[in-house]
């Protein structure tokens, strides 16, 4: 490439990473002048990719615009081991069929964001069914079990004597040696890969190869801003999910959260952002920014008319119903993932009592995101975040933790 242009090119994939590992290697890899391969491996888990999962694809794009190849690389094989990363138990294989019909989800759902002629859909027992017993065995021959109770969620489960799987060994080899195959120049990761990703440079060294570089990208915070953006916790926005929702959803996070967003989610420009960050540091609503970004997923998800209609109908649910800007915004704490309407209620400070948030709802005066709540049994999930109600003038932006 132009060396006039590496430190704008330089300015880019650095945007939103944690770490690059090792940033000289990958400067010399830039140098040479052909389109590296860009590796980013997903376990085909569940059936639909939320915006926690796009992290890695806007960077995967981003560094296609720049004219590199995207590796988008299914893990049909490891999906049926389990990655544990982040566990403390064994997590269940899937089975083949599960995989098959997630990995076909996810193809569909890739090319919202990636360039279709700048990527490569990879999956890994293309040549990990090819290889036999004993091409296992020589794999597994290259670490030691010490090493890989260097791995943090392993060596907290061997020190609290709780199970580890042999086969779970097996998964961190298998990823590495993904990058065996593909012969990749950069693995991109979230930070809880770190590990995995590693073990992609050393075994591409034990085979002759030069090591790939590595880039990490944090994990984004969830509409409740804490804990990671999870189906299993509720507080995810799905990239399928309709415009109306998404739209809402991103309009429901924090002042605070959304410049994290606008950060690893969004396209425009740094220099855009500092500008917009200027401009509420001084007085404007950050809740126009907070339409911007709105807008902005919305369109690349489904489409610019979609981003535009879903807007008029928030203003219309929302803007029209004279919420205050000053809304005052809580946590709540659940009980075994759940919280019942009425607690909710009495915690976010809007009643004075579960009596008087029951007797609320009987008279049609409670409201979750506007819409009436008649439901006195109703319970809303761990990471939630909701606009709660009461009456003509209470109002409380609510996060279950």
């Amino acid at each position: 490439m132009n060396e006039q242009n590496l430190p704008e090119t330089l300015e880019i994939i650095r945007r939103g990473a944690q770490e690059i590992l090792l940033e000289e290697e990958l400067i010399q890899k830039l140098k040479q002048g052909r389109p590296l391969r860009i590796k980013a491996g997903f376990d085909p888990t569940a059936p639909d990719l939320h915006l926690g999962h796009t992290v890695l694809l806007n960077k995967m794009r981003q560094l296609q615009d720049l004219g590199h190849q995207a590796l988008f690389l299914i893990g049909d094989f490891t999906g049926m081991i389990g990655d544990p990363t982040g566990k403390n138990a064994t997590r269940p294989p899937l089975s083949r069929e599960q995989v098959v019909e997630n990995a076909q989800s996810y193809q569909a759902q890739v090319f919202k964001i990636l360039d279709p002629a700048k990527t490569e859909i990879c999956f890994n027992s293309t040549w990990m069914n090819a290889l036999n017993a004993a091409d296992l065995i020589k794999l597994a021959a290259t670490h030691t079990v010490a090493r890989m109770l260097e791995r943090d969620d392993f060596s907290k489960r061997y020190r609290n004597n709780q199970p580890i799987a042999i086969h779970e060994f097996l998964y961190p080899l298998v990823q590495g040696y993904d990058s065996v195959a593909l012969k990749a120049d950069l693995e991109l990761g979230g930070t809880d890969q770190k590990f995995n990703l590693l073990m992609g440079r050393e075994l591409q060294k034990h085979y002759g190869q030069p090591a790939q570089c590595i880039l990490t990208m944090p994990l984004l915070e969830g509409l409740d801003g804490v804990n990671k953006m999870s189906k299993s916790l509720g507080n995810y926005i799905g990239i399928t999910d309709t415009p109306q929702d998404m739209f809402g959803k991103l309009m429901s996070i924090s002042d605070t959260l959304m410049w994290r967003y606008l950060e690893l989610l969004s396209f425009r420009s740094l220099v855009e952002i500092a500008a917009w960050r200027s401009e509420v540091e001084q007085g404007r609503n950050p809740r126009d920014i907070k339409v911007l970004l709105a807008q902005e997923i919305v369109a690349r998800f489904h489409s610019q008319a979609a981003a535009e209609q879903a807007l008029t109908e928030f203003e219309a649910r929302f803007r029209q119903g004279a919420l205050p800007d000053d809304m005052p915004e809580i946590s709540v704490p659940s009980a075994n993932g759940y919280i019942a309407i009425a607690h909710l209620l009495k915690q976010a400070n809007l009643v004075a009592s579960t009596s008087e948030a029951l007797r609320m709802i009987d008279q049609g005066g409670v409201k979750l995101d506007s819409a009436r709540v008649s439901d006195k049994a109703l319970q809303i999930s761990a990471g939630t975040v909701v606009v709660a109600q009461v009456g003509k003038r209470k109002f409380a932006r609510v996060t279950v933790a």
